[in-house]
């Protein structure tokens, strides 16, 4: 199982938190047919690009989790997102997983990495998505410290996954609901963002939104961005910790 499949896992069995000013946000109560769509890992070509006409073609929008070092190389794709109508929010400096990461460096890099993305984006940054949903209380409270909200996800599109497209549909639309924080990817990270985690996944991922999309379209729901969902509705929060 892969650590996004075990935050997924984690989120699901429904650890609620007594102290829930200490939880990540996991979905969004609200009395609209709506849920955030996400997308981690861009910006990146062939990918974020591509996927903007989609977005347009349905009248959705999204939250952008973005990485700096990708933000970087492409600042050009990362003034389409914003243009477009769409949030951007962090996803981290680089993709190595927080808690790999001393404290120390954590505290910095979520201050800085907040810091350099609204220069790059010219507009407040508010969410952030650990990589992997990989976190514990400290890395928590760091990203608190940077003024940031901890954001994780329900349901996905396993487009991470060496899986039939069809299943990937079925699985993502079968638990598509009001409030929901979709993940997906935009792009998959890899030894430029300081990890390796193998071959990326052979998927379409415009084929992927799109059909994704049709199908809440059915069911009379609306991808929002997460700000925008928020407006109208509370968070739901879970302590989601990998150690």
């Amino acid at each position: 199982m892969s650590a996004l499949d075990r935050v997924s896992t984690a989120v699901k069995s429904g650890i609620k938190s007594r102290l829930t000013f200490i939880g990540s946000m996991v979905s969004v109560q609200t009395d609209r047919n709506e849920f955030a769509l996400t997308f981690d890992d861009g910006p990146g070509p062939g990918g974020t690009d591509l996927l903007l006409p989609v977005l347009d073609k349905h009248g959705a929008r999204a939250t952008f989790f973005v990485l700096l070092t990708a933000a970087r190389r492409h600042p050009a794709l990362l003034q389409e997102i914003v243009a477009a109508g769409h949030e951007v929010a962090l996803h981290g400096v680089d993709h190595r997983a927080l808690t790999s990461v001393p404290h120390s460096d954590v505290v910095v890099r979520q201050q800085e990495g907040k810091a350099e993305l609204e220069q790059l984006v010219g507009a407040p940054v508010r969410f952030m998505r650990p990589p992997y949903g990989s976190q514990s209380l400290r890395t928590w409270r760091a990203t608190r410290a940077a003024g940031l909200t901890p954001a994780l996800w329900g349901p996905t599109t396993w487009d991470w996954r060496d899986i039939p497209q069809t299943e990937r549909i079925e699985h993502c639309l079968a638990s598509l609901e009001p409030g929901a924080i979709l993940l997906a990817h935009d792009r998959f990270a890899d030894g430029t963002d300081g990890v390796d985690d193998g071959p990326g996944p052979v998927v379409d991922r415009v084929a992927l939104i799109d059909s994704v999309l049709a199908g809440a379209r059915e069911r009379s729901l609306v991808a929002r961005s997460l700000g925008d969902l928020l407006a109208v509705g509370r968070p739901v929060l879970s302590a989601v910790f990998s150690r």
